[in-house]
């Protein structure tokens, strides 16, 4: 059984920062892409950004200059650096990881969610 967990999520002021963390556990064998997205209430889930495991990267348009996504293959884990928050990132934040466990079948995999709120 493979299982993202989430962490780091919370309220912060606007111009703040926050950083999300995920990390997968269970029999895997192999990590490719793992990633980000986010929904905010009555909108659809999107990106925010998404690394490869050799470490390219790829960034929505209103996280770029602001967001940092970071890997740590030997952990399982995928980082978010979110800096000078805003108000409109304020949502439900979704892990993402495309896994082949030990069996050798590959599967998209979701976290739980965090919730960022970004208010005065």
């Amino acid at each position: 059984q493979v299982q993202l967990v989430e962490s780091g999520g919370g309220l912060v002021q606007p111009g703040g920062s926050l950083r999300l963390s995920c990390s997968a556990s269970g029999s895997i064998r192999s990590i490719n892409t793992m990633g980000w997205y986010r929904q905010a209430p009555e909108k659809q889930r999107e990106l925010v950004a998404v690394i490869g495991s050799g470490g390219s990267t790829n960034y929505a348009d209103s996280a770029k200059g602001r967001f940092t996504i970071s890997r740590d293959n030997a952990k399982n884990t995928v980082y978010l650096q979110m800096n000078n928050l805003k108000p409109e990132d304020t949502a439900v934040y979704y892990c993402y990881a495309l896994i082949t466990d030990s069996y050798g079948n590959s599967k998209h995999y979701w976290g739980q969610g965090t919730q960022v709120t970004v208010s005065s």
